[in-house]
């Protein structure tokens, strides 16, 4: 009975549908561009969209094949509000450390409320709520929810957006071995998701971020419009950029090395030029030219905390890379991270004590004992690249306009307050695993998958009795997936240049029948084939619409991307139909009497 409802035929004369001629104005990838023209999206505001009627039948497919999976990984269905109280945030400290990403409001009484992010807190409290035995462990639960998130520039359509639908499962367990097998069963069935959605997807090692925990892995698409860049080796590495971690060099025994020197090097601002100067004036013993890998470049940069306090820090790194933002974004999370700026200059040059740092001659050592790091009073936090270590040897600024010093010594003549990994990834750095150097490429997120461990547990007070009745904390892993994102990345795979092309399994109906031509007869083939189509389990949108031309019909047809089409015309009068493959551009005549055959 229930598959008989679903597969009524749809007319297109009184569908609420309306596509469009023109690419919208906003659109920047081409998923954007045709969900909206063919009429399955409509834009409301920057980042937030209504879905039309042949959208929400393509999600609903996707959320089918979650939930299908979800259930096959014994994983139960729940669903939260997305409106939440602030307590329960605030207990775990996101309230704050999501920053501006978070929708915050207050109700009439002046209660406190955000639109939820993410939902691990409820989920915490829920499980804590109704349950208190190891015996009631493992669980995993899941739902299918709106998520919202003040992006500072939403982009790509339903690709980043302030409202998106996700997947998100929670795993609770009271032992770590119990996690390491929800986690890898919840990694499992994603494997099969991905497949089934036709998804080529690269399993890489991910910074968990705000969720916190001991482990993380994002699936990525491979795709050239995809926001994040990840690396992968020949020997099986793979890793996006922010979690990638710099294979270390061995010190170098530094006794006997030559003092450091500072020498005039007039208008010599940036590497380059520093490089230029340097082989002019400065010539190497050994006849090498100097090169930007020798200098120590010093970048200033304010960290400002999610209560506003900013902080000044310099990070020193190798003067032949830059500062990649999106790695100095996790290195100092939650705070947000910002050039330094003439203010801030000005203000610590007023602090007594403490030397100005002159823009374009930065160093950590200078000729007058005023040093950044460890043994520094200018009260500077000052970081260093991972190949920063004991014995190498810089050129860099002198903190005198004008100036560098030669031979810095790390280990010798400054000593870091620590290590950061902020310095750009590129081909051919090798893997940190061994497994050689490392190629870039380009991805977009589909699903993410973290070993919280205890972190919320902990905070939100989720303890059970275990065997011996003790009362331990209950160790959790989370799993998303964004749905939204997920049916925006299959429209990216699957079109041309007239328009969608969906998969079969994620279409909104399983046959597109049009009627084309004025004819009587052909409309009356029109209703027996698509009272065939239908009887034979398919769920059938039929193009009756009696004044429009073919010509718009096939247009319609190809941007709305329902692979099957069924076209009734010409031979109407003879029983013979055309069946038009959309994926392969084949058109074959077929008699009515063989259709319920065919799709048999």
């Amino acid at each position: 009975m229930l598959a008989r409802m679903m597969s009524v035929p749809i007319r297109m004369s009184n569908y609420f549908l309306r596509t469009l001629r023109e690419d919208p104005s906003d659109a920047e990838v081409t998923s954007h561009r045709l969900l909206v023209r063919a009429g399955y999206i409509r834009r409301q505001a920057p980042g937030i969209f209504a879905w039309l009627p042949l959208g929400l039948k393509v999600k609903a497919k996707i959320e089918t094949i979650i939930r299908e999976e979800m259930a096959a990984a014994g994983a139960f269905e729940v669903h939260f509000p997305a409106l939440l109280p602030r307590e329960p945030y605030e207990i775990t400290g996101r309230w704050d450390e999501y920053g501006d990403g978070l929708f915050r409001l207050q109700d009439r009484k002046g209660s406190d409320l955000l639109l939820a992010p993410t939902h691990e807190e409820v989920f915490t409290l829920m499980v804590k709520d109704l349950y208190n035995s190891y015996k009631d462990l493992p669980l995993s639960i899941f739902q299918i929810q709106d998520k919202y998130r003040d992006e500072a520039r939403s982009r790509g359509g339903l690709l980043r957006g302030r409202e998106f639908t996700m997947k998100d499962a929670y795993s609770f367990d009271y032992t770590d071995a119990g996690l390491d097998a929800s986690y890898q069963a919840q990694r499992d069935a994603y494997e099969r998701i991905f497949t089934r959605l036709g998804l080529e997807y690269v399993v890489v090692q991910a910074d968990a971020g705000a969720m916190g925990g001991s482990k993380s892995e994002e699936f990525l698409h491979p795709t050239a419009v995809g926001e994040d860049t990840f690396v992968r080796s020949a020997g099986g590495y793979a890793a996006n950029v922010e979690a990638f971690r710099t294979l270390v060099p061995a010190a170098i025994d530094f006794a006997g090395f030559p003092a450091a020197a500072v020498h005039d090097t007039p208008d010599t601002p940036t590497i380059q030029t520093l490089v230029h100067s340097a082989n002019a004036s400065q010539p190497r013993p050994d006849g090498r030219p100097w090169a930007a890998a020798d200098t120590l470049k010093n970048v200033v940069l304010a960290l400002v905390q999610p209560d506003g306090s900013r902080e000044i820090v310099v990070i020193g790194l190798p003067g032949d890379r830059e500062v990649d933002l999106k790695r100095v974004e996790v290195a100092f999370a939650p705070a947000e991270v910002e050039a330094a700026n003439d203010g801030d200059f000005a203000k610590l040059a007023k602090v007594p004590g403490r030397p100005a740092l002159v823009k374009g001659y930065i160093g950590p050592w200078s000729a007058d004992g005023a040093m950044l790091g460890e043994t520094s009073a200018t009260g500077i936090r000052f970081l260093v690249d991972p190949r920063v270590v004991d014995g190498t040897e810089w050129i860099t600024g002198a903190n005198e306009h004008g100036r560098h010093v030669f031979g810095l010594v790390a280990g010798r003549d400054f000593v870091a307050d620590g290590t950061v990994e902020a310095a750009e990834v590129r081909a051919g750095d090798p893997a940190p695993d061994g497994s050689g150097p490392v190629e870039l490429a380009r991805g977009m997120e589909i699903g993410h998958v973290f070993q919280l461990g205890r972190k919320y547990a902990e905070s939100l007070g989720l303890k059970v009795l275990d065997e011996n009745g003790k009362l331990v904390t209950v160790t959790m892993g989370s799993y998303g997936i964004g749905v939204t994102r997920a049916l925006a990345v299959i429209a990216e795979l699957n079109n041309d240049a007239k328009g969608l092309i969906w998969p079969k399994a994620l279409a909104p109906f399983d046959v597109h029948v049009i009627a084309t031509g004025r004819d009587e007869i052909v409309f009356e083939t029109s209703e027996a084939v698509t009272a065939l189509v239908e009887a034979s389990g398919r769920d059938v949108l039929y193009d009756d619409r009696r004044k429009v031309s073919p010509g718009v019909k096939f247009g319609d047809a190809e941007l709305i991307g329902i692979p099957t089409i069924v076209i009734v015309g010409r031979g109407a009068a003879e029983g013979i139909v055309e069946l038009w493959d959309r994926r392969s551009g084949e058109r074959t005549q077929v008699a009515v009497t063989e259709l319920a055959a065919h799709f048999a």
